[in-house]
């Protein structure tokens, strides 16, 4: 007797893996910086809060770029972007690898952040169109996962390898690994088209893309970034401050960190494509996390259990990002590139705002101020998800 056949297609796990790799690359060109704040500083002849602010400088590249990169591909397709990014990106490593003075390293840092949002939100909706409605969450969340993998193993990584070659060679693996997606792209974007407008169809626009109800999903997106950033930039802080840790000590509680991270997207993705209302999945995820927060940062009564909570932390705010992104992806074909790469724009907002804000919360009233500040935006995320459908 013949077996029956699933009803849904084979998801394209080569592009997939093209596409978190290019995400790996693009997160890895800024965040692998991290360890080297201070050999940079002395290489350069600067101060290491200068090399430190090329974070800002990288993120606010990013987030335009992305937003006419989005709208750029809605107009004359999406390959051009998918594969011009990673090339830029490439070129761009390796004149931060060669750069003799601090100046001419944020010329290029700037120039990567913008050749990483060129790519990356058009990447999102380049898999959404190659993929059934239903599927979108699992697509979209392994892709997410290169994101987090960075925090995982590029970091980590990064710092083995610059202890044989230096914060330079770094650059010139990360520009290796952004060529590795290159060739990943132009084989899996290649078997049809990717997007272009055709005639007959409306012609993309920002006016067009920003409707009421994805000026709620971006506002939602910003909600969640803001959540998850307060403890990215600052749970090693908060553990070497309250527990007298060392750097090295806190290794293993930031590696478990970002495991959390890696699971909450995969597992976010398996659920939004198998409970119908994404929406009700973000709130409840943004309304658990706001708990989960409150107890992280009012309560630690031992390392194990503060690691503990930060792991349930970051995994219950990771699912709610995959739901998010598939209820992006249900707008119309011709403006999907234009949301997706508005989305990123909003999402390094976030960013700031988590950085910004949880500076000023850790001086103010230190750390026992983020459990209320995270459950407050995860709150307005949750009652942006359920105001109206």
């Amino acid at each position: 007797m013949d077996r029956p056949k699933s009803s849904e297609p084979a998801l394209p796990y080569a592009l997939l893996a093209s596409a978190c790799l290019g995400m790996f690359a693009a997160s890895s060109s800024g965040t692998t910086r991290a360890p080297f704040l201070i050999d940079m500083a002395r290489d350069l002849s600067t101060q290491v809060a200068l090399v430190a602010n090329l974070v800002a400088m990288t993120s606010i590249a990013w987030g335009i770029a992305s937003m006419f990169a989005g709208a750029g591909s809605d107009r004359f397709g999406r390959r051009p972007f998918l594969l011009g990014g990673p090339t830029v990106l490439t070129i761009a490593l390796i004149g931060v690898s060669q750069a003799e003075s601090f100046l001419t390293v944020a010329a290029w840092s700037i120039l990567a952040g913008g050749a990483s949002g060129t790519f990356t939100g058009v990447t999102f909706a380049e898999v959404s169109a190659r993929v059934d409605q239903s599927q979108r969450g699992r697509a979209l969340g392994w892709v997410m996962a290169g994101q987090s993998l960075t925090l995982l193993v590029g970091v980590p990584m990064a710092a083995w390898i610059g202890s044989f070659v230096g914060w330079r060679g770094v650059n010139l693996c990360v520009a290796s690994i952004a060529v590795a997606a290159l060739l990943g792209l132009v084989v899996t974007t290649g078997g049809r088209p990717s997007s272009r407008r055709v005639a007959g169809t409306p012609a993309p626009s920002l006016r067009a893309a920003m409707s009421g109800p994805v000026i709620r999903l971006l506002a939602m997106g910003v909600c969640e970034r803001v959540c998850y950033g307060l403890t990215a930039v600052y749970f090693a802080t908060f553990l070497q401050e309250t527990f007298a840790l060392t750097l090295a000590a806190v290794a293993i509680p930031l590696a478990l960190f970002a495991a959390g991270n890696i699971l909450g997207t995969i597992a976010g993705g398996q659920i939004a494509d198998r409970i119908p209302n994404r929406l009700r999945t973000f709130a409840l995820s943004m309304l658990a996390s706001g708990i989960v927060a409150i107890a992280l940062f009012g309560w630690h009564p031992n390392v194990a259990t503060t690691v503990a909570l930060g792991f349930l932390y970051v995994f219950v705010t990771a699912v709610a990002r995959p739901s998010l992104m598939a209820a992006l992806t249900d707008v119309p074909e011709h403006i999907r590139g234009t949301v997706l790469g508005l989305n990123v724009t909003s999402a390094s907002f976030g960013w700031l705002f988590a950085a910004s804000l949880g500076g000023w919360m850790m001086g103010s009233y230190g750390f026992s101020g983020f459990g209320p500040l995270a459950a407050a935006f995860g709150a307005v995320g949750a009652g942006l998800a359920v105001v109206r459908r």
